[in-house]
């Protein structure tokens, strides 16, 4: 058992690791990003717990602790789900001066919509009273299985969806000729989305500066603006290249100096419109580097007689010294040759697991056992290390 653990829970956490440095910002306070850590781990602990938990089914063992490891997970989860995170994110996108207010909004805004959805469900209950009179009080046991049913739906959708369409665009995307269509049109359409969200940053930019000008020193709310001055004299200096352009004024945007909450608005909507241009941005650079890295490509495989085999780069100088050349055929084996090829084959093999899942959800027979990971387990038999890395 404990091997197993040796090899999974690091894994675990190198994917949590590996994909919270790729997504988290350099701004991104460290308490949001610990939260976000620990969310992703205890969705990904099914990776540890369900080898452990058939690994222990076949033995009829009851030692290992596993029940409460999948209640810490559960739990968690639901915590998490229905209370720290929803209540993070509130006070995150909340525009208040002060923690206490940052925290009153969050909490105000999440328990606004929770009534509006205990509302509505208030009045599927009573709906559900009228139409069945004779009611034997199993509400409890309705509300369960309406929530299991949607679980499974919603589950079997997104793993159909998952089963076709990840192994598809894999394949697709080891041709080149597809993959510059779909880049560009990604380039095209971030383009798009870049340029509003210049524009809406100019325009809170506009406004935020207009409010400024016209709201004297002496006023109750100066403060106020003299925290969002600060924080767009920030902004600006630490992207001195942005320059905004064709800011407007729209029907009420000089009616946020009326009190705090409206300071709260602006200070907000400045924040949101920073990060959504540096996002959209972000996501632009990523896209257009990835399209002009495959034209390089391309250009290696078709000049590649020319060249001799050597990867030749436009956003870098060729190697030098002795393992230079060497390195640069390297590349370009890896670059034009073996990376497409290994893209089909993880292709075939996710393909192939897809059908063997499907095989052995529609055909649940008593007699004849269809699955092909509970051949697998079969086949191994008792050995527990095997049994937990198969599953």
């Amino acid at each position: 058992m404990w091997v197993f653990y040796l090899i999974s829970l690091p894994l675990t956490l190198g994917m949590v690791v590996v994909t919270l440095r790729y997504f988290a910002g350099p701004a991104v306070p460290r308490y949001v990003v610990a939260t976000v850590g620990y969310a992703w781990f205890c969705s990904l602990s099914i990776i540890i717990l369900v080898p452990a938990d058939i690994w222990q089914t076949l033995t009829a063992s009851a030692k290992g602790g596993i029940g409460f490891f999948w209640s810490w997970s559960y739990w968690s989860t639901f915590i998490l789900t229905w209370a720290v995170v929803p209540t993070i994110q509130g006070y995150e996108d909340a525009g208040d001066f002060t923690v206490k207010e940052r925290l009153k909004t969050s909490i105000h805004m999440n328990l606004l919509f929770y009534s509006i959805v205990g509302a509505i469900g208030l009045i599927g209950v009573i709906l559900l009273l009228i139409m069945h009179r004779a009611w034997d009080g199993g509400i409890v046991g309705f509300a369960m299985a309406c929530s299991n049913t949607f679980g499974l739906v919603t589950g079997a959708f997104l793993l159909g969806f998952g089963l076709s369409e990840i192994p598809r665009n894999i394949w697709k995307n080891a041709y080149w000729s597809h993959r510059q269509k779909v880049l560009s049109h990604r380039v095209a359409k971030m383009a798009v989305k870049l340029d509003n969200a210049h524009q809406e940053y100019s325009n809170a930019i506009v406004v935020a500066q207009a409010t400024s000008n016209q709201m004297s020193k002496r006023d109750i709310l100066r403060p106020y603006m003299d925290i969002i001055d600060n924080m767009l004299s920030q902004m600006l200096r630490e992207d001195p290249s942005f320059k905004p352009s064709g800011g407007r004024f729209g029907e009420n945007d000089m009616d946020y100096d009326t009190d705090d909450k409206s300071m709260a608005t602006l200070r907000r909507q400045l924040r949101r419109a920073h990060e959504e241009y540096y996002r959209g941005k972000s996501e632009y650079m990523t896209c257009v580097m990835e399209a002009l890295k495959l034209e390089d490509t391309i250009k290696n495989y078709e000049r590649r007689d020319a060249s001799g085999w050597k990867y030749v780069s436009s956003f870098r100088d060729r190697r030098s010294g002795t393992l230079g050349p060497i390195l640069d055929t390297i590349e370009f084996i890896w670059q034009c040759i073996l990376r497409k090829q290994l893209q089909k084959a993880f292709a075939v093999i996710l393909g192939c697991m897809s059908a063997a899942i499907l095989l052995a959800e529609a055909t649940l027979l008593p007699s004849v056992d269809l699955s092909l990971f509970s051949i697998l387990i079969k086949v191994v038999g008792k050995q527990e290390v095997l049994v937990q890395v198969r599953n």
